[in-house]
């Protein structure tokens, strides 16, 4: 005796797994999720107001002469920001170059190396200085860089930006470090290879994206930085001298932009406008670049 089954009517129903639009639980979640999404609206309305104004402020003030032309005096018409743009990529290049190899170097050590109290305690004076204001990293560059030099300049204004950068980098690469698997080590330890070779060989390539992402963002503050550099390189309406980037002042954008907007000069503001649009734009590729890496991650 065979037992037939009627596939089109079931002996047993399925429990619905939609939950009841009328539950308080369901009424509940609804009302929070609003107010999440009303507040995140609330906090993004700035962003865009700030942008609206830079971009209607600031493109009108854009001309092919403002990144060829050095800026002009007051009541003059016409000229740039080319040696502030060029400045702010020569002192942030500087800060780089400094603090990308340090912060590394260091986040390699508190990553793998030393996992003790030592480590902690770094991690915690490092967690205090990217609080530090940026003022005071100015003041302590004039006081270890211009006041030894007697100088303004360049190298003083990256060594500053290098102080506020550090730390970003450090933690940075520090947490992307712990985020590569151990079984990651453990293979490469297993197939012969020494701590070194896995650390520089394995877990740093399977880091890579993540800590440029750091040194992006680390790059992106450092930019947009004024008071380290009213310390350390002041202004000038100068071209930068590649021969003298340890004794004279030079431009930024950050700088110009204070400079130009409290003058009550109109193609002086209008041009600190166009730094500020130009400012921000730098800011965004960076951010974007470090969204790409972000995105090509290996582990």
């Amino acid at each position: 005796m065979t037992t037939k089954y009627n596939l089109d009517k079931p002996d047993f129903e399925v429990a619905s797994l939609k939950r009841n639009p009328k539950s308080p639980r369901t009424m509940f979640g609804l009302i929070m999720s609003s107010i999440a999404g009303f507040l995140t609206l609330l906090a993004i309305i700035p962003l865009f107001i700030i942008l609206t104004y830079l971009l209607t402020k600031g493109i009108s003030s854009l001309s092919v002469s403002v990144f060829t032309e050095l800026p002009p005096p007051p009541l003059v018409e016409g000229g740039g920001f080319g040696n502030a743009i060029l400045g702010t990529v020569i002192m942030v290049g500087i800060g780089a170059l400094i603090s990308v190899p340090l912060g590394i170097m260091a986040a390699i050590y508190l990553a793998e190396f030393n996992e003790g109290k030592v480590a902690e305690w770094i991690r915690f004076a490092t967690n205090v200085l990217s609080g530090v204001p940026s003022i005071i990293v100015g003041v302590f560059a004039y006081s270890a860089v211009v006041l030894t030099t007697k100088e303004y300049s360049a190298w003083a204004g990256g060594f500053a930006l290098a102080v506020l950068m550090l730390p970003i980098i450090v933690r940075t690469t520090d947490e992307s470090l712990k985020l590569v698997p151990q079984d990651v080590r453990q293979a490469s330890v297993g197939i012969g290879a020494n701590q070194y070779q896995t650390v520089l060989q394995v877990v740093l390539p399977a880091a890579l994206p993540a800590i440029i992402t750091g040194i992006t963002l680390a790059i992106a503050r450092a930019a947009g930085e004024t008071a380290p550099l009213l310390f350390t390189a002041l202004f000038t309406q100068f071209w930068p001298n590649w021969n003298n980037l340890l004794v004279e002042p030079t431009a930024s954008l950050a700088v110009l932009v204070y400079n130009f907007a409290i003058v009550p000069f109109k193609n002086q503001q209008e041009l600190a406008w166009g730094a500020a649009f130009i400012l921000v734009l730098l800011v965004l590729a960076t951010s974007i670049i470090s969204r790409v890496a972000t995105a090509k991650r290996t582990y």
